[in-house]
């Protein structure tokens, strides 16, 4: 399958516009990790090939925006604590290696996930199976008792 067009799915600019303090110099680092998260996009939800180049654009400006809005003093720091007399402070890092990841809702948008409805063949029998006159079908049931509905013949009720 060949990726869809534009890609990446946004451009520095594009980022740019969505992101309001976009750190300076960080163009080239940007750059790459768009094309990085648009491939990302792709691995994990092959459906997003068929979404709108919008929403595309929309969530892989996101997971680019979360995998640089790590602080420098808190990269790979799972938790930190500081204490100063009878003060203290912890915190957590929501994302402290500033890994890609979809939220629930990108995922919904990107149509990853989706319930599809689907049936099985389980046995090898072509056509509508032939009940026996005394099935439980043939008085109004929900249900086959001869078991044609499994095997395609009667193999129960003799």
């Amino acid at each position: 399958m060949s990726a869809p067009s534009p890609f990446p799915f946004a451009t520095v600019d594009e980022l740019k516009k969505r992101w309001r303090d976009f750190p300076l110099g960080a163009e080239d680092h940007a750059e790459v990790l768009l094309e990085d998260a648009s491939q990302f996009i792709l691995d994990v939800c092959p459906a997003s090939a068929d979404a709108a180049e919008e929403t595309r654009r929309r969530v892989v400006c996101a997971i680019v925006r979360r995998a640089m809005n790590v602080p420098d003093h808190l990269a790979g720091l799972s938790t930190g604590q500081e204490t100063t007399g009878g003060v203290s402070r912890s915190w957590s890092p929501s994302n402290p290696n500033g890994d890609f990841y979809l939220t629930k809702t990108e995922r919904q948008s990107l149509g990853c996930g989706r319930q599809k409805a689907f049936g099985v063949k389980i046995a090898g029998f072509g056509g509508r199976p032939q009940h026996r006159p005394w099935c439980s079908l043939a008085f109004g049931a929900a249900y086959c008792s001869c078991g044609a509905d499994i095997a395609g013949e009667p193999i129960y009720e003799g």
